[in-house]
């Protein structure tokens, strides 16, 4: 299953001035917070997570939130999923792939997910 997001940086920098911290917080985790560095990164990140709602077929919504998803970074920096154990048994998640970019004025993310079955899907 693969899902993908393109954003606008230029909306992402929008939002976060409107709204401060309580914009990173309605979709981000505190961890998740201190890897932003700007609202470029905030970009990817929000790309990200509504790229893998959309590789699950629900997107955003009651079978898949914000907080559901998680990002961090590996060793290499590389970013990396975790989904929440809900997600993980609903869909059968077996595991997942994140890839982030930025060009210009966008923001596009492309996750591609593992599962069992696609019953759901």
């Amino acid at each position: 299953m693969i899902g993908i997001d393109l954003i606008k940086i230029s909306r992402m920098e929008r939002f976060i001035e409107r709204f401060g911290s309580k914009a990173l917080n309605k979709f981000l985790t505190q961890a998740e917070i201190e890897l932003v560095k700007n609202h470029k990164t905030a970009s990817g990140f929000w790309a990200a997570k509504e790229a893998c709602s959309k590789a699950l077929g629900v997107g955003i919504g009651a079978e898949c939130g914000f907080h559901d998803i998680t990002i961090f970074k590996s060793s290499r920096g590389a970013p990396k999923l975790k989904l929440s154990q809900r997600v993980i048994e609903n869909f059968n998640i077996l595991g997942s792939s994140l890839s982030i970019t930025h060009d210009g004025e966008y923001a596009i993310a492309v996750v591609a997910l593992e599962s069992t079955t696609t019953d759901k899907i």
